[in-house]
């Protein structure tokens, strides 16, 4: 696999990370990276982010959120990579 293979990223972002704009920024970065997929809010004050597209992208959109730059704040972001499934079109928030 190159880095410019499709990858999927599902990332589970814990903190504070609801009602402050996360999502929206999430969107933004993965816009500018040209990724599909989506930010959805989930139990336990966590934000799940599922991304797909070139692993370079994905890992840069990974570092983003780990950066302290999001609104917020985030405590621990989980991953987990996978294929693709290749049925996503936009970037969107849940």
């Amino acid at each position: 696999m190159t880095e410019t293979d499709s990858i999927r990223l599902t990332a589970w972002v814990h903190g504070r990370v609801q009602g402050v704009g996360f999502r929206w920024w999430t969107r933004s970065r993965a816009l500018e990276l040209d990724l599909v997929g989506s930010a959805a809010n989930r139990p336990g004050n966590r934000v799940e982010v599922i991304a797909e597209g070139p692993r370079s992208s994905c890992e840069q959109l990974l570092e983003s959120l780990r950066s302290g730059d999001a609104p917020g704040e985030v405590d621990h972001v989980a991953e987990q990579w996978s294929q693709p499934r290749g049925n996503l079109t936009d970037f969107v928030e849940r």
